[in-house]
């Protein structure tokens, strides 16, 4: 089968794409023959040994993949080979083929796409996680989204409006911005020609946001905090821009408001059987086509190096999948 290597921790330019064997489940596992493979941020940093997660050398990056059963390992039941699913693997998505444990395979719903699937698990669940768990957005609040046209801040203006908020992006680009109102976004205010403090007031009539999701981070956060309302919550994502803010806790005092943190991955170790929950919430609300992840370009394996690289520099709209 061809896989993508990380041979060596790397900008992308040196991943290769190579012949390799195939994979055989050992027990407790399944092969899954990948269909579509969901391109993630944090696939930009295991490969070059920044991420929490630091498989052995060479390994194949790719968190999340959905396809069909291949192979069943020993003691596996409750598949059949064929079967439609969605993994989480980590990493080794970025090939043909990919073991995983059985506990991290779910059946597909009939009238949900492989593309959609893939990207469903990390950035739709960490911020169906986000919203609903860690935020408790309710109807008539306002969500302000940072880096809405990214993989999990178009998920952040999709469940936003799916769950009755009021829905504010802000992006850099006036391209990047069209995709959020496509998403359902309400309003959106492009940070690199407009001052976010000064369009949050005009837009919320001086009572600030009620959620802020924030994958950003960077010089952006304090600003979105002087614009919280009363008892808002800042959400915080992750660290896309680069640089992990420092904010004044005086900030918290005055506008009696939260920072809460989501780690999707430590929610998903901790607490497996609400994240199943949830997860099969998501996979309802798209077979029923409620919710239609947005999947904007579909490449090749050998493209995964001119992908990442594109992630890298921000230059990413909605999801993007790799198709071996």
């Amino acid at each position: 089968m061809k896989a993508i290597l990380c041979r060596q921790y790397g900008p992308p330019e040196t991943l290769t794409l190579e012949e390799v064997k195939s994979p055989l489940p050992g027990r407790g596992q399944v092969v899954v023959k990948v269909h579509a493979a969901a391109v993630n941020f944090p696939d930009t940093l295991i490969i070059e040994n920044k991420y929490q997660f630091k498989p052995p050398l060479p390994f194949s990056p790719g968190g999340e993949v959905a396809g069909t059963i291949a192979a069943l390992g020993e003691g596996v039941t409750g598949f059949q080979l064929g079967d439609r699913v969605l993994a989480v693997c980590t990493w080794g998505g970025y090939a043909e083929e990919v073991v995983v444990p059985a506990p991290a395979v779910t059946p597909l719903p009939e009238g949900v796409p492989f593309d959609e699937a893939a990207a469903l698990t990390l950035a739709y669940g960490t911020t169906y996680h986000a919203l609903k768990d860690r935020a408790e957005l309710k109807p008539g609040e306002t969500l302000l989204v940072l880096g809405a046209a990214g993989g999990t801040g178009l998920a952040a203006v999709e469940f936003g409006r799916l769950m009755g908020a009021r829905v504010i992006a802000a992006a850099s680009t006036e391209e990047k911005l069209a995709a959020c109102r496509a998403a359902g976004a309400d309003e959106c205010i492009n940070y690199a020609t407009e001052d976010l403090r000064e369009r949050l007031k005009a837009l919320t009539a001086g009572k600030g946001v009620d959620v802020v999701y924030d994958p950003v981070g960077g010089a952006y956060t304090e600003a979105a905090v002087r614009s919280m309302a009363w008892k808002g919550r800042l959400l915080v994502i992750g660290f896309a821009a680069g640089d992990i803010p420092k904010i004044a806790l005086n900030l918290t005092l005055l506008k009696g408001c939260s920072i809460v943190g989501v780690f999707y991955g430590a929610f998903v170790q901790a607490e497996p059987q609400r994240c199943a929950a949830n997860l099969q919430e998501m996979l309802r609300m798209v077979a029923a086509r409620e919710l239609r992840p947005t999947v904007t370009e579909h490449h090749p394996l050998a493209d995964a190096p001119k992908v990442l690289r594109a992630f890298q520099e921000r230059r990413i709209i909605g999801k993007v999948v790799l198709v071996p």
